[in-house]
């Protein structure tokens, strides 16, 4: 039966399954609640302690499976089968399609100037050195020049040499791609804020043309200012499977689908429960209270990203293999990666461009997302930063072939500032997340007050856009959505 709930503006639909008396019927589902227009009943029904038993479960799994759930192992595997029963339990018919990607391994990581060692991290997908590792001139570059063109090299001699350049303007992959075009041996990315450059990717093993590595931004100017390096990368690059997870709603309609996506993946260093158990487990929450028949407007599709970590790989395969159809049929793409770092910000994918930082603004509609989720946060009394679409989480695949795209996010290895602290609380010139990517990324070192914010917001968004997505927080639509995405 249904029973409507009226609390002010907003009408709440409560959904009690499973009221049949058969004896066969197995006993009752749990009461699912979905709301109308502003989405607050659903977001009401994704509680902390909900998240906090997904996350728990995650955890546990990883605990059993040499403590990660990577792409390709069985903690993986693992976390596939929760997810999947929990869905399944909930109604929904569930798919889990498979994809090949690669895995690798850096099994020795030095550098050395005139005998002295300097730590350095291998980027994924960086060639193999010898054992001798690669013996060259260092050439940088210039500075101001970010070694993303050629032109930034303009006289200088790259032929068998060490190219030295900074992190940022663009991905790490084209920067080595520039280098080795230009005859470089060997390239290493220093980073361009205080500690190492310790994680990172060059995409995939055909992007990937020479060693490269990456050192801190302190160990930077002694390795330009060395006449020589020796540099030794021995990696191991091999090519296996892994799955993505799909459910989609029987109801809704399938010419405005609104998809919203986490990765299941973690880093094989550690059990990932902030990074990104909290995006999967509000996610799936989110499933689960909805419902695989709701009352909507618009289908809502549900993804869980493999081999996120390994560079994106399952979702962009999944889009790679939608038909033009499908993909004009994707209305909008709601990301949600990391949303309980422990010196949590509140930040919201910068659709507009508003902030003027890094990568422009993201397809028509992007930020209408964005304002969707600043003025929700808002009424929890949390003014809410942009943060760049700066290709590191599974939106990328969907902006590139012009669907907008949004979502929240409590920061990962970029430092909060003065003016945050302020704002939100906790430490001013840290990072968002100290445990990015180690070993203590479990559920003790998740911030539950963002976790349950956020958590709160990811249910809202996806609420209000299965009932519409147009209006002033609207995407394009019909005419309207080919003729921005043409322009695309």
């Amino acid at each position: 039966m249904r029973i409507s709930l009226l609390a002010g503006s907003a009408v709440a639909v409560l959904i009690l399954a499973g009221c049949s008396s058969s004896s066969d019927s197995g006993g009752e589902e749990p009461a699912r609640v979905f709301a109308t227009p502003d989405g607050q009943g659903l977001s009401e029904a994704v509680t902390e302690d909900a998240l906090v038993g997904h996350l728990e479960e995650l955890e546990a799994i990883a605990a059993e499976n040499d403590g990660n759930r990577a792409a390709g192992t069985a903690g993986y595997d693992a976390s596939v089968d929760y997810v999947v029963s929990q869905l399944e339990s909930a109604g929904f018919e569930v798919t889990t399609p498979e994809f090949e990607f690669e895995t690798f391994e850096a099994q020795t990581q030095t550098l050395s100037l005139a005998g002295t060692e300097i730590p350095v991290f291998a980027l994924s997908y960086s060639p193999t050195t010898t054992a001798e590792g690669i013996t060259a001139r260092v050439v940088g570059a210039p500075a101001g020049a970010d070694g993303c063109e050629a032109a930034d090299y303009a006289g200088l001699d790259l032929a068998g040499a060490v190219a030295v350049v900074p992190r940022g303007v663009c991905p790490f992959g084209a920067k080595q791609t520039v280098a080795a075009e230009l005859g470089a041996s060997a390239a290493i990315i220093v980073n361009n804020e205080p500690g190492p450059l310790d994680s990172g990717t060059l995409g995939d093993s055909e992007t990937a043309k020479i060693p490269t590595g990456g050192v801190s931004q302190e160990d930077g100017a002694a390795v330009l200012a060395a006449p020589e390096v020796t540099l030794t990368l021995v990696t191991e690059t091999e090519t296996t499977t892994s799955r993505n997870i799909i459910a989609q709603t029987t109801t809704g309609s399938t010419e405005n689908v609104v998809m919203t996506g986490a990765h299941l993946d973690s880093v094989l260093d550690g059990p990932g429960i902030n990074d990104n158990g909290t995006g999967t487990a509000a996610v799936l929450e989110t499933a689960l209270q909805m419902g695989s028949a709701p009352e909507v407007t618009n289908a809502v599709r549900f993804a869980f990203w493999g081999a996120e970590e390994n560079g994106l790989v399952g979702s962009t395969k999944y889009v790679e293999g939608l038909s033009d159809d499908d993909k004009r049929n994707i209305a909008l793409y709601l990301n949600f990666d990391m949303i309980g770092s422990t010196n949590a910000g509140y930040l919201a994918y910068d659709g507009d461009d508003s902030d003027q930082v890094g990568e422009p603004a993201g397809p028509a509609g992007s930020d209408a997302i964005e304002r969707t989720f600043v003025e929700r946060l808002a009424t929890e009394g949390v003014a809410v930063d942009g943060t760049d679409f700066d290709g590191r989480s599974d939106y990328g695949p969907f902006i590139e072939v012009g669907i907008p795209a949004g979502g929240v996010f409590s920061g990962a290895d970029e430092n909060k500032t003065a003016e945050q602290a302020e704002k939100w609380g906790g430490t001013a010139d840290q990072t968002f997340d100290e445990n990015y990517h180690t070993d203590q990324d479990t559920l003790a070192n998740v911030d539950r007050a963002a976790l349950a914010k956020n958590g709160a917001a990811v249910a809202y968004g996806i609420g209000v856009y299965a009932q519409s997505v147009e209006g002033p927080n609207g995407v394009p639509v019909g005419a309207a959505r080919d003729a921005a995405r043409a322009e695309g």
